[in-house]
């Protein structure tokens, strides 16, 4: 493309839409088809110059000026409890929905080396003694000791609290960190699991794995699938970074990315759930398997959440993005 030529040809096509836009009185009918007609064009335009000759200063120019006619052709819109309910039926599901082929094999994956951690500092005594201190370590897994007493060291709304934002912090780091081609969530995602590791092996050898499940599974099944999810969208950003597929890696990213971020406060909501359960069930007089029943409830009403409500969306053409018409005015073209 002559850029030069391309310029000369429309530029009083842009100059006219300014005038438009900025003209005080009240547009008639002609104006307004007029108006229309010209933003559609415009933003023609300006997908063309970023495809083919992109221009730094003129691209700059054009997008306001597209952007203000948008704003003057939809006019202003304000949130509402409609779209808040909207991105809790389709928006954050379907979201998740579509990340399943990253999450479900992140989960399975973690949970394994959770599990092979657990089970090689369990039957290695020397690794143990690599960790602590033989008194130590009894502090650690008698019963009444540290791995017990931790859940109801704190007043349950506090706890809860401060568990949730812990969560979050690290669910919105995985999201965030993923665009670094998912290196940083794989470290997240490890020491995470050297935690669990740690706590299965370390309560194992005691002979007292049953009473660390019994804690761990009320809170930890919602709480590890949301942190899990997080990774996995985290780590589908990242492969974005490095195939994007048909489209650009500037509108790859920029759709993956603002699904990330409705993800991040969906999920923030899931860590709310899981820490409510962490502050004032996991350390409760419940029996064992009523508060394992609790967390297993949760659970599966969060997978039918998705798979259902998010899998119906997702089928619909629901991704998670922004809605089509609050999107960048641009039009796909070959490069």
């Amino acid at each position: 493309m002559d850029l030069d030529v391309f310029v000369s040809a429309h530029r009083a096509e842009w100059d006219r839409l300014d005038a438009l836009l900025r003209r005080q009185r009240r547009l008639n009918g002609a104006e307004v088809d007029e108006l229309v007609a010209l933003y559609q064009r415009t933003a023609t335009h300006l997908s063309l110059i970023q495809s083919s000759a992109p221009d730094p200063q003129l691209t700059g120019r054009l997008s306001q000026l597209v952007a203000r006619a948008r704003s003057a052709v939809t006019g202003a819109r304000r949130s509402s409890w409609r779209d808040v309910v909207r991105f809790l039926t389709h928006g954050f599901p379907a979201a998740v929905y579509r990340s399943r082929h990253w999450w479900v094999p992140t989960a399975l994956l973690s949970t394994l080396v959770a599990a092979l951690l657990g089970w090689w500092i369990g039957t290695h005594p020397e690794v143990q003694a690599s960790i602590a201190a033989p008194d130590a370590l009894r502090e650690m897994t008698r019963p009444g000791g540290q791995y017990e007493t931790y859940y109801s060291s704190h007043p349950a709304a506090s706890f809860a609290a401060q568990v949730w934002t812990n969560n979050a912090q690290a669910a919105a780091m995985c999201l965030v960190l993923g665009i670094f081609l998912g290196l940083p969530v794989l470290w997240i995602l490890l020491l995470n699991m050297l935690n669990l590791g740690v706590g299965i092996g370390l309560m194992s050898s005691a002979g007292r794995l049953d009473v660390f499940l019994g804690l761990v599974l009320p809170h930890g099944l919602l709480e590890l699938t949301a942190v899990f999810v997080a990774a996995g969208t985290g780590l589908r950003l990242g492969w974005t970074v490095i195939d994007p597929g048909p489209r650009t890696r500037r509108s790859a990213l920029a759709e993956e990315g603002r699904a990330a971020v409705g993800m991040a406060i969906g999920l923030a909501l899931v860590l709310f759930v899981s820490g409510a359960i962490e502050g004032f069930v996991t350390p409760s007089g419940l029996p064992t398997w009523a508060r394992i029943s609790i967390g297993v409830l949760a659970e599966l009403a969060f997978l039918a959440y998705v798979y259902v409500l998010g899998g119906r969306a997702a089928r619909a053409g629901e991704t998670g993005d922004i809605e089509e018409h609050e999107r960048s005015a641009t039009v796909p073209t070959a490069a």
